[in-house]
């Protein structure tokens, strides 16, 4: 008797040990795969582009031009057009974010969920770090423009983050989010973003990557409204802490 007894809790323990093995596994693959996507959208050590923002709206169009410099989870962009705007920075030091322009006393702190452009936010400009600012479900997968991608859904892990939920498809062969869908707490659907990788980079490991050159973002109500971010002159650089530093941009 104690011998079968003994044979189930040990089979039980087998068998609950391989399946937190395999969550476990499962976690890491999510993150594995949002990691790699995230460098094709910035999150590199030292990286430097140039993003032409366009917006149209029931035929109207307006664009702007900023330089963008990365370093991790710190950015700065610096407008470059409209020449009338070319005094105006936005600052995004890990999760906190300014308004910098020439003529304040004090930079003016901002969301990364405020709106920069039509739909784009503040935080659409920067680099994406979502393997760390969001928890992450293998939801399955699905073909997105004859592409086989997995299916993420992404929530947030903090409130410092530009989206609450995301759901997002990462091409399984390219390691890069071709498509996602941004909801608010509650579970609304209110934009969509479509991605192409037309750029490619070197890391500071020589290793030749995807890099984003055009995100297109729809209001999921508004249908006529559309913003598209176009990226151009990728460069790989070493770039100094001092960059991204708020006291000496301000002055």
């Amino acid at each position: 008797m104690m011998n079968k007894r003994w044979i189930f809790m040990l089979t039980t323990m087998l068998f609950l040990g391989a399946f937190g093995q395999q969550l476990a596994a499962q976690e890491r693959t999510v993150k594995d795969i949002l990691q790699h996507a995230d460098r094709a959208r910035g999150n590199l050590a030292g990286i430097i582009w140039d993003i032409t923002i366009t917006t149209s709206e029931e035929g109207k169009d307006e664009t702007r031009g900023l330089t963008v410099t990365v370093k991790g989870n710190n950015t700065l962009a610096r407008y470059t057009s409209p020449p009338n705007m070319n005094d105006r920075m936005v600052l995004m030091v890990d999760r906190n974010m300014w308004f910098i322009r020439s003529g304040l006393k004090k930079p003016v702190s901002i969301s990364p969920r405020q709106k920069l452009m039509g739909d784009a936010a503040n935080g659409d400009i920067a680099s994406t770090n979502y393997a760390d600012d969001y928890s992450g479900e293998l939801a399955g997968e699905e073909t997105v423009k004859d592409e086989a991608c997995y299916v993420l859904d992404l929530k947030a892990a903090t409130k410092n983050v530009t989206y609450d939920r995301i759901r997002y498809w990462v091409s399984k062969a390219r390691m890069v989010g071709v498509k996602a869908e941004f909801y608010t707490l509650s579970g609304m659907l209110f934009k969509t973003a479509d991605f192409r990788y037309d750029n490619r980079v070197k890391t500071p490991d020589s290793e030749e990557i995807p890099f984003v050159s055009e995100l297109v973002i729809r209001d999921a109500i508004r249908k006529d409204r559309i913003t598209m971010l176009t990226y151009s002159r990728i460069r790989v650089q070493t770039i100094p802490d001092s960059t991204f530093n708020l006291n000496v941009l301000v002055r």
